[in-house]
């Protein structure tokens, strides 16, 4: 396989664990007032109670315009909370 394209591959497996990784960390809101700047591919996961039981609404910075960044907002699935144990 020519080094390009193992090149390639190894760079969109890098952004695939990335974006894993990112899920697993995803920062949590009680309000969207409380998400500050959102930067270009941030995901802020917003508890505010508009999306249906077992789901939480996620913000991310979906493109850029000439004002700034534009979120996108989704219900997904909520996350289940690690146990201390």
């Amino acid at each position: 396989m020519p080094l390009r394209h193992r090149f390639f591959h190894a760079t969109v497996a890098a952004l695939a664990l990335s974006a894993l990784g990112s899920l697993a960390h995803a920062q949590y809101v009680g309000r969207e007032q409380d998400i500050g700047n959102l930067r270009l591919g941030q995901r802020v996961l917003v508890d505010d109670g508009t999306c249906p039981a077992g789901q939480v609404k996620e913000v991310s910075g979906a493109r850029m315009s000439p004002t700034g960044v534009v979120a996108a907002r989704n219900c997904v699935p909520r996350l289940p909370r690690k146990s201390g144990k």
